[in-house]
């Protein structure tokens, strides 16, 4: 749980509250206006009514151009960043045929494998000509390749007690979900509990006496973890030990760290049959693209070693070095950032509305490109830029960013 100073509570609020009062006085005065103006568009209903999209009009539209920044290169350590401009108050952006070179610290691209491989490039090229880009039918055509423990037991404990809201009948099944990594705030899922927070809950020792004390299931998700944490990439189960049989549900995708497209569902033979079978997603997406799953597998064995070298081991370790002397410099400059050691993501709390354009702006100016995250996505008082360290970083990359305190 993150402690809010009270003072930058209050400046918070009350930058928001002017934002909302500004806001309130622009809708009020452009109801005249409307009303003085004639519509060519009589007899269609709004789209939208006047406060079911103020926070898009007048909050997002403000600093609209500090998100969804378009890139003309591959996402690597150093991309090229289009740049665009607005002739209406940042309600629309045109794209211009510029660009900027910038440091990239937002992608995430863990490993490196979202530029070109020499291991694993030309084996994507070479499937792309055998192949083509799609296989054009469903995977069923196609086929597919196969808290404290106490706190958190007395929350089971009650809820199994107490049963269903208003009918009380029993619980058919209870399900922990947790993640790896977290992306918004980059904490590894360990032991440690913070304010009775369910979020950062023991895996390991609730792994081992789920079935004998609570009867609950685990579904672990590791998006963010597997292949760039654990001493062989393996997720946060190598991490902290934790024997794969024990989790019942295991999900990651093949994106972040692979460089590529799609994802997996792990689990005993009877679910992934069930899901095999009984998921619209499964029965009636599209396969994983060729070029798409040899990158995958052409990255894996890169990360296993069994390329013919010790890549994958220098990816890892780098990584790891990278993330830990990022997040410790980014400490002795007074950032208050969040997350555990060797997670690659590292948020830093801005806090006040303000703070999300100027933050992005002038790193942007800076050359530096970096993902500021406000309301929705995170809680009102909560707005923070997020960093996202790559193995492809060199130590000069990440100096020259903090000599710039990013």
């Amino acid at each position: 749980m993150i402690t809010i100073p009270y003072l930058t509570a209050v400046s918070t609020y009350f930058s928001y509250g002017l934002l909302f009062a500004f806001g309130q006085l622009r809708d009020f005065v452009r109801r005249f206006i409307d009303w003085w103006l004639v519509s060519n568009l009589q007899g269609y209903a709004p789209i939208c009514l006047g406060h079911e999209d103020f926070y898009i009009r007048r909050l997002y539209h403000r600093i609209q151009d500090c998100f969804e920044r378009p890139i003309s290169s591959a996402p690597d350590a150093w991309f090229d960043v289009v740049e665009r401009y607005s002739n209406d108050n940042n309600k629309t952006l045109k794209r211009t045929i510029k660009t900027t070179r910038c440091l990239n610290l937002g992608s995430y691209n863990y490993l490196g494998f979202g530029s070109f491989d020499e291991y694993c490039t030309p084996r994507v090229i070479d499937s792309l000509k055998k192949f083509s880009a799609s296989t054009c039918s469903s995977r069923v055509d196609a086929g597919m390749c196969y808290l404290a423990p106490s706190h958190l037991e007395r929350v089971l404990r009650e809820q199994i007690a107490e049963g269903q809201p208003r009918t009380h009948r029993p619980w058919k099944k209870i399900i922990v979900v947790v993640e790896g990594i977290y992306s918004m705030e980059g904490e590894i899922c360990e032991a440690t509990i913070q304010n009775h927070s369910l979020r950062f809950f023991p895996l390991k020792p609730f792994c081992v006496c789920k079935d004998a004390l609570i009867k609950a299931y685990v579904y672990l998700d590791e998006a963010h973890s597997i292949g760039a944490i654990g001493k062989t990439g393996k997720g946060i189960c190598e991490l902290l030990g934790v024997d794969t049989a024990d989790v019942d549900v295991m999900m990651g995708t093949f994106t972040k760290s692979f460089g590529s497209c799609g994802g997996y569902i792990a689990g005993s033979k009877e679910l992934i049959q069930y899901l095999k079978h009984q998921c619209p997603a499964h029965l009636y997406a599209t396969s994983i693209p060729t070029p798409s799953a040899q990158q995958i597998i052409s990255a894996i064995k890169v990360i296993l070693g069994e390329d013919g070298s010790n890549r994958g081991a220098q990816k890892l370790a780098r990584i790891r070095e990278n993330s830990n002397f990022f997040r410790a410099e980014l400490q002795k400059m007074g950032f208050e950032v969040l997350g555990d050691n060797d997670s690659p993501v590292m948020p830093i709390m801005l806090y006040n509305p303000a703070k999300i354009p100027s933050f992005s702006r002038e790193c942007l100016r800076q050359k530096v490109a970096v993902v500021v995250v406000g309301f929705p996505a995170t809680p009102l008082l909560l707005a923070r830029a997020r960093i996202c360290i790559s193995a492809s970083h060199s130590r000069e990359d990440l100096i020259r960013a903090l000599k710039h305190r990013l």
